[in-house]
């Protein structure tokens, strides 16, 4: 089974287990292709964390896809920009990390897939050389960006305007990525004829080689701080998962570098009795969820980081003791605070942003709704062999920074993550990896290998995800039925993105959600924003039960697809 948020990239990780690969080939050659088809939500440029289950080895594990800051790049060198500078820009070279997708794919290849280099990135080659039809979010893209890829990133212009706005369903090719990609493949195998020396051998061509020459090259000109050395120095890894029992289930979360645990604090802050006793779509599970939210995420904003830079206090923050003094904190009126916790007595430093009152959350901006705001993917797959996998592809869009001459891509602009704030978790440091909104998830049932989903989302990725997740594990739903059930989501606190806005109070309910539903949730204060009807949430998901695979897709934005064999 593959599930992932465009039919072309499930199409061509089903193509992959139809040739014999297994869920990790899939999920790469899954993934590559989407760097081609969405190209607006993710690219070679951007990062990718990713958490499986290796059934031969009966392992769980993550890989770390997430380029760290440059090391150039500090707090005083941003200062010495502008000294007024109080964050980083969420659009330009200046807030590029390391690409880490391309390394991560090339690590879930080498280390748990069976194909070979060529077989994986076959179908990306393809769709970039010979066209795919473009989904209209494309091509409305690009229309607004057109004055700016004319007049300030003419290499952008020269990809995306060659034969001026490309019209939505267009058969759109790049083919200078395609020959990018076409020339790894062709000098990895020229280096050698072994499997995973051409894998090591594309690895280097990207981060030692022409690819990380070229970047080095253009960036140099203009003012981002990445260089080729960045790249050099950087290698994926594997990593222990975070996990947390809820019930029969265990649920298991990258690290701190992302906001994966919130997923898992968000669990332990929910009484389970109560919860299963709420109307799934009721004012007070509603209320409830938003409540708990808001507590776990004011804990992300000041205590997840880097943990090779700084100390999370994640057994604290997880432990039942807390969570039970934290749940107290749950009244039935809505908080308009930021309300962190002191795990182990730990005390918290507030994001210098919020004061209680609102800054427009990003996407909520004026002009920030519309398409040129970059996203996320996703893919999960599993196989016949007991294998799972999802993967939470983002960064490098075409929206972030120009495109590099001579590649066809973009670079990242992870780092307007970072507070310029030494005092916080998540603050700036050279080879520090910004605290990552991507989050992939994997469960396991009565101890075995069960389930793995994600969302694309930014802020929205454990709540949305959440929500599936309860909607399945609590309520009873089907996978499909989970996802298709009415959305829901606070923006109370601040936004990971430029220019990192909040509205405390706020929630975004799908037009789905009954009025009466609606007018309770603000008669307990919440602010009640409204959205259409199938808006909130891409998210997709694969499942064994048994001998019984399952997958399922999210109907919002009609282009992801669940497909199995």
């Amino acid at each position: 089974m593959v599930a992932s948020t465009h039919w072309l990239a499930s199409v061509t990780g089903v193509a992959a287990l139809e040739r014999g690969g297994n869920a990790f080939d899939a999920a790469v050659a899954s993934g590559f292709a989407l760097q081609v088809v969405e190209p607006h939500l993710n690219g070679p440029g951007g990062e990718v964390p990713v958490i499986g289950y290796a059934a031969d080895r009966d392992e769980i594990f993550v890989v770390d896809g997430q380029g760290p800051a440059p090391h150039a790049a500090t707090i005083e060198r941003f200062r010495d920009f502008d000294v007024e500078l109080d964050l980083i820009p969420g659009v330009g070279l200046l807030a590029a990390c390391v690409p880490g997708a391309f390394g991560a794919w090339l690590l879930l290849l080498g280390e748990f897939g069976t194909m070979r280099l060529r077989e994986v990135l076959e179908p990306a080659i393809s769709f970039a050389r010979s066209g795919y039809p473009l989904v209209p979010r494309i091509s409305e893209a690009i229309a607004l960006l057109e004055p700016m890829f004319h007049n300030e990133w003419p290499s952008s212009a020269e990809i995306y305007l060659r034969d001026g706005v490309p019209a939505p369903g267009a058969i759109f090719r790049n083919e200078v990525l395609a020959d990018t990609y076409g020339r790894i493949v062709t000098e990895a195998e020229a280096a050698s004829p072994d499997r995973d020396e051409q894998i090591e051998a594309a690895r280097r061509l990207f981060y030692e080689g022409f690819v990380a020459e070229a970047i080095d090259a253009f960036v140099g000109e203009g003012e981002g701080l990445l260089r080729g050395s960045d790249l050099a120095t950087w290698r994926a890894s594997l990593e222990e998962p975070v996990s947390l029992h809820f019930g029969e289930y265990e649920v298991f979360k990258c690290g701190p570098w992302t906001q994966g645990p919130v997923f898992l604090q968000q669990l332990a802050l929910h009484d389970a009795g109560a919860l299963a006793a709420m109307e799934p779509h009721g004012a007070d599970r509603i209320h409830a969820t938003i409540e708990v939210a808001k507590l776990a995420f004011a804990d992300r904003e000041c205590f997840y980081g880097d943990p090779r830079f700084v100390d999370v206090p994640l057994e604290g923050l997880l432990g039942e003791s807390y969570s039970a003094q934290r749940r107290g904190l749950v009244e039935r009126e809505a908080s308009r605070e930021l309300r962190p916790g002191s795990p182990g007595d730990r005390v918290a430093q507030m994001p210098p942003l919020f004061v209680g009152e609102a800054r427009r959350p990003s996407h909520l901006l004026p002009g920030a709704g519309d398409p040129t705001r970059g996203d996320t993917c996703q893919v999960s797959a599993t196989d016949r062999w007991g294998n799972f996998v999802a993967a939470t592809p983002s960064g490098g869009w075409f929206q972030s920074s120009p495109v590099v001459p001579g590649l066809g891509f973009s670079l990242g602009t992870r780092a307007q993550m970072f507070w310029l704030d030494e005092r916080m978790a998540n603050a700036l440091a050279p080879g520090k990896r910004p605290r990552t909104t991507l989050t992939p998830t994997f469960v396991t049932r009565g101890g075995e290998p069960y389930l793995a989903f994600g969302t694309p989302g930014g802020d929205t990725q454990d709540q949305w995800t959440f929500n599936f997740f309860v909607n399945h594990a609590v309520y009873g739903m089907d996978l499909q039925e989970a996802i298709d059930a009415p959305m829901f989501h606070t923006n109370h606190f601040p936004s990971s993105f430029f220019p990192r806005g909040c509205a405390p109070g706020e929630i975004e309910v799908e037009g789905r959600i009954e009025d009466h539903v609606i007018e309770e949730l603000r008669r307990r204060g919440h602010e009640v924003v409204v959205t259409d009807d199938w808006s909130l949430g891409r998210t997709s998901a694969v499942a064994r039960g048994g001998d019984v695979l399952k997958a399922a897709a999210d109907p919002r934005g009609m282009q992801g697809y669940a497909i199995g064999r």
